[in-house]
């Protein structure tokens, strides 16, 4: 350890913990004065970093980018595999510049648009990294910085090629409103935004979670979230550091290695999101030993909405409380939580506000009382005071000083927060507002089912409709008859899933979460060229009716339908049916058949092919008999 690092530890042995005015390199600074023999990054593989090591290597990573030229508020990308150096260098620079963590798996034309977009000033990359981010960064202009670990010194120590080696750091503090962070928004919709972050902004997150689990020294994370993604940053690593405590830096979430992590590190909580918390729970029979072993005192659920039944799954199987908390980009991640006992969880709910102010607004700007539901607005230290040269945006997410999260809920009596959908998700079937997170609490409460995800299709009469996918659990079988008569009798009509697929997994985004609104598309319901849905005229043209039965089927749709020419291939839902008309299909069909076709065989081979077929193994008619018939 240098003279000056040294000093500056021993200067800070008893500065207060609030965070309350400390920049980001002064919160590290001030545990490894106090902790400096305790370990602060944890890695699979790799001797522990200790704290002393950790502002050691802060250090000189702001001597080798201060000799590099990079000065306040330059912006450095950083594209990295997840990992300790991923969460040391994001450290080294944030403390004296602008860091912009990039998900390592874009493609050349992501990342030149990332790196544009935010006008880089340098690119840190590994040495041995193979990535189009250097070849893309050179073409720019942006000079690239080779990282190259140290494995031997520690978890998360590197050096930086062509710095200059044992200088001594330039102690420029930065200040509080300095940009430590920016982000971008997911752009599942529109161009994505820019989110800055200062060193406030980041220090007072850290705090309001240390705060609400009662972090201490004692405490270690395993982090399973990608360090590119708030969630990590904020909610396991920052969290973990402000209260002097260690942090497991892992490769990312890979269920097989979930359970060894928690045998080699003996974690005292983790934090993730629902789908990796399911997949956890498909790996909990073999690993029951382990489970009765750890050390963890809670499990931590955050960045997308928790299901009741994965909850209730988890505290039974780890015997902890399981919390979830509520978050966003723009917030500096946590904006809510559950807290844990003796305080009261409530499930269904992301708990309290913890640092910040939580209200529910209308449509005219006005703020409602407990109960009423509208859109979630918030203020605080952690919120963004803007996005980054975008006054459209801007205009529309600030109003009267609160920032418009676009998530509908309410506040109940007790100040819990009460989430019932993403505004930009809800599903408009005809003018009736439909909540995708109110289906898949019913489909998940049937028991075959493990994942599920409501979602818009487009409908060409309604507008549109609602879809959801669904994965089985393991050894169990459901037809989609079965799950769409289980919704039926738990939903009203128009909320029941008009298609239903069932996945072995549902698609989801590079941090684990299922991007709903991009869901339709993903799945190949959505025709990228002109947004209309697949399964009209088959994409080899158009099939007409062959026999008997087919030509009669086709005839009904076309007068219900109001359609002029109706193909095998056509879909029920994608001409416009809906379920009255359905059920007067249906009613016509058993009438002209003499059959009993159930309502949702419809819904499940809504083809002229596929319901011509069941009906067919229904009667097996001669062919002339039933046109006499019908004649």
């Amino acid at each position: 350890m240098n003279r000056e690092v040294r000093r500056v530890l021993e200067e800070d042995a008893y500065t207060p913990l609030d965070g309350s005015s400390m920049n980001l390199y002064e919160l590290v600074r001030s545990q490894a004065g106090r902790h400096p023999d305790r370990p602060a990054i944890l890695s699979p593989g790799e001797p522990p970093l200790l704290y002393r090591a950790l502002i050691e290597q802060i250090e000189s990573t702001i001597s080798a980018l201060r000799s590099l030229g990079i000065e306040r508020n330059d912006r450095v990308a950083i594209v990295l595999p997840n990992g300790p150096e991923m969460a040391t260098s994001f450290l080294g620079v944030a403390c004296c510049a602008t860091s912009a963590p990039l998900n390592p798996a874009y493609r050349a034309s992501e990342l030149e648009f990332y790196l544009s977009d935010l006008g880089a000033k340098a690119l840190l990359i590994q040495s041995d990294m193979v990535s189009p981010a250097r070849a893309v960064a050179e073409q720019l202009g942006i000079r690239v910085i080779e990282l190259s670990p140290c494995i031997e010194m520690g978890a998360g120590r590197f050096s930086l090629r062509d710095s200059p080696a044992n200088r001594f750091a330039r102690f420029e503090a930065t200040n509080l409103s300095d940009i430590a962070l920016v982000l971008h928004t997911s752009g599942t919709t529109s161009h994505p935004k820019i989110v800055p972050l200062t060193q406030s902004n980041l220090c007072a997150s850290a705090r309001n979670i240390r705060t609400t689990f009662s972090l201490t020294p004692d405490d270690r994370c395993l982090n399973v979230m990608p360090l590119f993604h708030i969630h990590g940053l904020i909610g396991a690593l920052l969290s973990s550091l402000s209260a002097g405590s260690s942090v497991v830096c892992t490769s990312g979430f890979y269920a097989p290695h979930f359970f060894d992590w928690l045998r080699e590190f003996a974690p005292t909580w983790y934090t993730a999101v629902p789908t990796m918390h399911q997949a956890i729970l498909d790996r909990v029979e073999p690993n029951r030993q382990t489970i009765a072993e750890c050390r963890l005192r809670f499990i931590r659920s955050a960045s997308s909405a928790l299901p009741p039944t994965v909850m209730s799954r988890l505290e039974r199987e780890f015997g902890v409380p399981v919390v979830e908390a509520y978050g966003m980009t723009e917030a500096t991640h946590q904006v809510a939580s559950n807290p844990l006992p003796p305080g009261k969880a409530k499930a269904g709910s992301v708990g309290v506000a913890v640092g910040v102010r939580v209200a529910i607004m209308d449509e005219a700007g006005s703020l409602l009382p407990p109960l009423s539901e509208g859109q979630i607005v918030i203020s605080g230290a952690t919120v963004l005071s803007a996005y980054e040269n975008n006054p459209p945006a801007n205009e529309s997410s600030f109003v009267d000083g609160w920032f418009k999260t676009g998530d509908q809920g309410y506040i109940d009596e007790d100040s819990y927060v009460f989430i019932t959908g993403r505004l930009k998700e809800l599903i408009n079937r005809g003018g009736e507002k439909i909540a995708p997170l109110e289906i898949d609490r019913v489909l998940l409460d049937h028991p075959a089912i493990d994942q599920a995800v409501a979602f818009a299709i487009p409908d060409p009469r309604l507008g549109e409709d609602v879809a959801a996918a669904v994965v089985l659990r393991k050894g169990s079988r459901a037809s989609e008859l079965d799950i769409l008569e289980f919704a039926a009798r738990k939903l009203a009509d128009f909320k029941v899933p008009r298609k239903l697929l069932v996945l072995e997994e549902i698609p989801k985004g590079p941090t684990g979460k299922i991007q709903r609104v991009a869901l339709a598309e993903r799945l190949g319901l959505v025709r990228v060229d002109d947004g209309s849905p697949n399964g009209g005229a088959a994409a080899d043209g158009f099939i007409a009716p062959r026999t008997f039965v087919e030509r009669v089927v086709a005839g009904l749709w076309s007068e219900l339908l109001e359609v002029e020419q109706v193909g095998m291939n056509d879909d029920f839902l994608v001409l416009g049916g809906d379920s009255v008309i359905a059920a007067r299909l249906v009613n016509r069909l058993n009438d002209t058949f003499n059959v009993e076709i159930p309502l949702f065989s419809l819904f499940r081979t809504p083809t002229v092919a596929g319901i011509s077929e069941y009906i067919e193994q229904l009667v097996e008619p001669d062919s002339q008999e039933l046109e006499h018939r019908f004649v």
